[in-house]
């Protein structure tokens, strides 16, 4: 049996040692990951959905816990996800390519469309054997905390009272991450990176005139953390929403780079440089003569001594 160190949170700890039916205690699946589309591990339950991550070193290590010797030193991370993230990448595979917003079907029938397009996708290498299965999708589309997430990102409609059907909304998308973006301004997280301060201090936001491109930079830094959990064509969308707002602060911060590159640049050497002739050789500039170096008292002492009439000191080395 494989042994592996984790550390998760204390509810979720007591799920997994609950003997209660799966449903409740949870079930590792493979899914696609929101960034990257790659296949991912997750770790579901009811009402809970966890991102697994592996913290890996650079060279080979081991825990020891008790008087057990567990080989393997990886340290498994589950972190809490919304699962509003992982539905993005699951529909979107339904999206027409010609463009077109697609149609109006059962929640259903979309999650059996998209499980059974993402399964046929092969490995990206030949050494990766991670595919998803339908399976998984299927059981992710059953759980009770997706069912709020879907209409955070599809539009409804309803044709009968027992008939609603729906369809991946790009509009719907952008709104929902510009509200987890909010979220982040009105908790004040940001408040609390040194990091992010320091940054805004370096380019002199934080200045006295400067309240208006603060604000803008602080919106602009919770857009880039809430978009570091999507795909490059969401995220391209997501801050093109807010082009005139931080359009502003973009020729603030280009203007600023342009006079820090400015600095950087090294002035032209002026010695050594060639110049041509009036025969056509190149000369070379004259170098101005290195100047003696004066030597210590002592030395400078001895060079006025009068030597008239002293032997040299070779004569005391002569054949006798």
């Amino acid at each position: 049996m494989t042994f592996h160190v984790s550390l998760l949170p204390n509810d979720v700890l007591s799920m997994l040692c609950s003997s209660e039916d799966p449903q409740k205690t949870g079930r590792f699946l493979r899914l696609p990951h929101p960034r990257t589309g790659l296949p991912s591990l997750f770790l579901s339950s009811s009402d809970t959905i966890l991102e697994v991550q592996a913290v890996d070193a650079s060279n080979p290590r081991s825990w020891f816990v008790g008087e057990q010797v567990i080989a393997d030193g990886k340290l498994l991370m589950m972190l809490p996800v919304d699962p509003t993230f992982l539905l993005i990448p699951i529909f979107r595979c339904l999206v027409p390519e010609d463009g077109s917003l697609g149609t109006f079907q059962p929640p259903d029938d979309l999650f059996e469309q998209a499980a059974s397009k993402l399964a046929e996708v092969p490995p990206r290498t030949k050494d990766d054997t991670k595919t998803i299965s339908e399976d998984d999708v299927l059981y992710f589309s059953s759980l009770e905390c997706t069912k709020p997430a879907l209409t955070r990102i599809c539009d409804f409609q309803d044709l009968t009272p027992e008939i609603r059907v729906c369809r991946y909304s790009s509009t719907k998308v952008v709104e929902y991450l510009r509200k987890k973006a909010d979220g982040l301004l009105i908790t004040g997280v940001l408040d609390n990176s040194r990091t992010l301060i320091r940054g805004l201090a370096r380019d002199g936001l934080m200045e006295d005139g400067n309240e208006k491109l603060l604000q803008a930079a602080r919106k602009k830094a919770a857009c880039e953390i809430v978009s570091q959990y999507t795909s490059t064509e969401v995220r391209l969308a997501f801050m093109k929403s807010y082009e005139e707002d931080f359009k502003e602060l973009d020729t603030y911060l280009r203007r600023l780079e342009d006079e820090r590159m400015a600095l950087d640049i090294p002035k032209a050497p002026t010695r050594g440089r060639k110049k041509a002739g009036t025969d056509g050789e190149d000369a070379r500039a004259e170098k101005p003569k290195r100047k003696a170096e004066k030597g210590s008292a002592g030395v400078e002492k001895l060079k006025k001594a009068n030597i008239n009439g002293m032997a040299k000191i070779s004569t005391f080395f002569k054949k006798t």
